[in-house]
């Protein structure tokens, strides 16, 4: 029989696919002999089992987990069920990748109507009871019977307020019955049912609950947007209650043992006194600075001091820990690697390392390659902020950024104006995890309510978005839709800047500036340069472009596009004489005209890029794309050329193409008319002569896109050399070359052989392979690519993750073919998928030499790189220490 069900004490650090990162990480503190209070973890085999069986546990489940509750029972000598020594547990969901806030937890499960007063009567505590009581009625309604939260709240809410009432805390024992008696009444007036008396059918029915919330909505878009596979199930953890309400020696608390927004070594969280764990990343109440506990209880403080430098060293990263105090004792609930912004995440692994807790492997292997497009995000002007009208100035910053946006009050309208175009901010007195699609689609998320380790806090920084926390001068009003506040009203679709840095919020949009990152950040990508096998090079033909990339040490240029040496006012009316002459005379008198531009643009981008290595792709678009469409357009034109209207029209009509896509394009152009491409050579290898005199050794490395047939490439590459010879002894002087292809054709990857006869070179053009491949156009596959994830008929969108089974297959497959033609033949790739991190780690494995993408995203490919390299290695055998 299957085991399911592990006791802390069966289990390790190592087992989270099994027990889940929760499951595991207790089990692992308990090895340590950290105060843990004791439990077990159903395992996430358990999950998909009850989910492939229709949500129903089998009976050797139910076996399993009563034996592990009586194991339980005999180890805290306390009973579940009983009238004396009463035993209560937690039941908590725990997937192998940390999800904050996503799934279910219950508290106090097992209490009743019976055994609430024999747990006042050992306490002493009748208000501390029904507390408790109250809180499992509302956690259980919600979890288990789906029972709207609000209902439970706007009741507590009312009672508070009708009896001059502003904390929980404040609530007496009279209150707190009548409270649970109502609480009682809504599940009646909801659902006709009665709350369960039995606790062992509300540990089974919560523990069923928490299985089933792997697939609630707020879990499926997590998972979707964190790249968590959906067949992963959650375990489940059963934990004995430690009680951090029963009076105000006790607590509870959420902490970071270095700050998660700046790096910083240093504890940082915190706590509430006389409260429940939920209050604290709820948001419903804001807590106090655990700085604060050092006065409150020096004791306590020191023992989590001990307790957060052990787990560091013994986790090597930054962790977050939820604790608990009861009567003065100290209890560790849960660890895990802490969420932190991106700025934050390059600190700490730089202190890390040289603080000998870990190495550079290891740390490179955490950062996520995506997160550096938030430490690159842009920043307000300090001369726009003094002007800027303030909003409200007593935000904490909970994740740093600059973000301007319209005001909306709930995720479902954000999401609605999102997709219509807008850039929204949502505002919320507090976030709950249903508002995850609504937060993923903001540019910031600001409450009023809620600390530094709240559900928006938490979550905003995992996302890189921009939050500030417990704005509590803001007066929201959702069902007016306005926020008050001092000097004035703020309606529903109104702008306003959030600073996440400082914390301030301001009315209207606020002027931006580029951000500039700190030492930490180029000292880690140094490290991802030294580590990785696979080089990352830019796609870039503008001098602001190139220079962006060289700031981030691109290993060079993987597409040069030539197009843009077209396009300016001067030039398109060279390129439609050369279109539209009906001399031939005309048009070499265009294409040298030209040529003299397109040298002066090769020149300026060889002074950039010196001696590194720069792929530049021929003519690639049809011919039409250089003609009007515009009646207006087409009368100017016509008069410039020398044309009636007429003529113009018919010239428009016979290079018109019912596919351009697939049409006379790329090498078939230069089939036509050769002397386009040799006009680009002769330009290109001018300007390398000329640097090459300067002493800059320019080897231009020549592309021809679109290739299919070998003997497309024979016949343009024969022809190109021979024009490149007869110049380059015509100026007496010799510059080294390439001659390659774009593979972007199905059809190139299978006579790859073929093609690397003649090529020198491969470069994988992933956005036409990828269209080609599936007959998808990729202008207007965004109408139906969301629809195939939601269906899972795709898991990712084939133009932003290399597919493996399709694409992939003819990538490997074309590098295997013309490596056994060209041993050494240099491979690369240089479409939209070479700057993601799934990807790289493909390209990685079929070997390809490098991968070539935006500026911007070529810090993001060198640190995917690094950890391709780590990985790879590692499965290597050869493990770094």
């Amino acid at each position: 029989m299957t085991k399911f069900v592990y006791d802390f004490n069966e289990g390790n650090g190592s087992m989270k696919d099994l027990l889940g990162g929760k499951g595991a990480n207790l089990a692992e503190m308990t090895s340590l002999g950290l105060p843990v209070p004791r439990g077990f973890t159903i395992s996430t085999e358990a999950c998909i089992e009850y989910l492939n069986s229709n949500r129903q546990l089998s009976k050797d489940l139910e076996l399993e987990i009563f034996k592990h509750l009586k194991q339980l029972e005999n180890k805290t000598n306390k009973s579940f069920n009983s009238s004396s020594n009463l035993l209560l547990v937690s039941v908590r969901s725990g997937a192998r990748s940390s999800m904050p806030g996503m799934m279910d937890t219950i508290l106090n499960l097992g209490l009743n109507d019976k055994n609430v007063e024999v747990l006042a009567k050992a306490t002493k505590n009748s208000a501390f009871a029904y507390d408790c009581y109250r809180r499992l009625l509302q956690m259980y309604g919600d979890v288990v019977y789906g029972i709207d939260s609000h209902y439970f709240e706007n009741y507590l809410t009312h009672y508070k307020s009708k009896n001059n009432l502003i904390y929980d805390q404040d609530l007496t024992t009279d209150d707190l019955k009548e409270i649970v008696k109502a609480f009682k009444g809504i599940y009646k007036k909801v659902l006709n049912k009665e709350f369960p008396q039995n606790p062992n059918i509300q540990l089974l029915e919560a523990v069923k609950a928490v299985f089933s919330s792997w697939n609630n909505e707020r879990a499926r878009v997590y998972r979707s947007l964190n790249d968590i596979p959906s067949d992963w199930g959650t375990a489940v953890t059963v934990q004995e209650m430690v009680f951090g309400n029963t009076g105000n020696e006790s607590g509870t608390g959420v902490l970071f043992t270095r700050n998660p927004t700046t790096g910083e070594k240093e504890i940082f969280g915190e706590y509430l006194m006389n409260a429940q764990g939920e209050d604290v990343v709820a948001g419903i109440r804001t807590p106090v600075p655990i700085s604060e506990l050092q006065i409150d209880n020096p004791n306590i403080y020191l023992q989590i001091e001990r307790i957060c430098e052990q787990l560091e060293k013994h986790y090597e990263d930054m962790q977050d820990i939820e604790f608990t105090i009861e009567n003065n004792q100290l209890f560790i609930l849960q660890t895990r690697d802490g969420k932190r912004t991106a700025k934050s995440a390059f600190k700490i692994a730089v202190d890390l390392v040289e603080e000998g807790y870990t190495t550079k492997e290891k740390m490179i292997s955490k950062i996520n390659p995506q997160s550096i497009d938030q430490l690159l995000h842009p920043v307000f002007k300090p001369t726009a902020l003094d002007e800027a009208t303030v909003i409200s100035a007593v935000g904490l910053p909970a994740s740093p950024g600059a973000a301007t946006g319209k005001v909306y009050f709930d995720a479902e309208t954000a999401v609605e104006k999102s997709l219509a175009g807008q850039k929204v901010i949502l505002v919320r007195h507090e976030t709950s995890p249903e508002d995850i699609s609504g937060m993923n689609v903001s540019e910031a998320i600001v409450t009023s309510r809620g600390g530094m380790t709240s559900h928006a806090a938490v979550v905003a920084r995992g996302m890189g978005k921009c939050c500030v926390v417990g704005c509590e001068e803001l007066e929201i009003n959702e069902k007016k839709r306005q926020i008050k506040y001092n000097g004035g009203i703020l309606n529903e679709g109104e702008v306003i800047s959030v600073d996440g840095t400082t914390g301030i919020i301001y009315l209207g949009a606020v002027d931006k500036k580029a951000t500039e990152t700190d030492q930490s950040f180029y000292t880690v990508m140094e490290w991802a340069r030294e580590i990785a096998d696979l080089k990352v090079r830019m796609n870039a033909e503008t001098i602001e472009d190139i220079k962006a990339g060289l700031e981030f040490q691109a290993a060079g240029i993987g597409l040069a596009r030539t197009e843009h040496m077209f396009f300016s006012k001067e030039r398109l009316q060279e390129m439609r004489k050369f279109i539209l002459s009906a001399r031939k005379t005309e048009r070499l008198k265009a294409l040298e005209n030209i040529m003299t531009y397109q040298i002066t643009d090769f020149t300026k981008i060889f002074e950039q890029t010196k001696d590194l290595p720069i792929t530049i792709r021929l003519l690639d678009p049809p011919l039409h794309e250089f003609l009007p469409h515009s009646e207006q357009e087409i009368e100017e034109v016509a008069k410039q050329q020398g044309l009636t209207n007429t003529q113009l029209k018919q010239r428009i009509s016979e290079l018109n193409e019912v596919n351009p896509m697939l049409g006379h394009r790329g090498c078939r152009l230069a089939i036509s008319y050769p002397e386009l491409y040799l006009m680009q050579v002769e330009a290109i290898m001018r300007s390398a002569a000329k640097l090459n005199k300067k002493g800059i050794s320019v080897k231009p490395e020549i592309m021809i896109p679109l290739v299919g047939m070998v003997e497309e490439l024979e016949q343009l590459t024969k022809k190109i050399k021979i024009h490149i010879e007869k110049l380059l002894e015509e100026l007496n002087t010799n510059v080294e070359y390439e001659i390659g292809t774009m593979v972007e054709l199905p059809r190139a990857c299978l006579v790859a052989d073929e093609l690397a006869e003649t090529a020198d070179f491969f470069s994988f053009g992933t956005n036409d392979l990828t269209q080609m491949t599936y007959g998808f156009s990729r202008d207007d596959a965004g109408k139906f690519i969301n629809q195939y994830k939601s269906d899972q008929i795709l898991e990712d969108d084939p133009f932003q993750t290399v597919d493996k089974d399709g694409v992939g297959r003819l990538i490997e497959t074309a590098v295997k073919l013309g490596r056994s033609t060209k041993e050494q033949m240099d491979i690369g790739v240089c479409g939209e998928l070479g700057g993601d991190p799934k990807s790289i780690e493909f390209f990685h494995e079929v070997g390809l030499d490098y991968v070539s993408c935006s500026p911007f995203r070529v810090p993001i490919a060198q640190l995917a790189a690094a950890q391709s390299t780590i990985k790879y290695d590692t499965i290597k055998g050869e493990v770094f220490s």
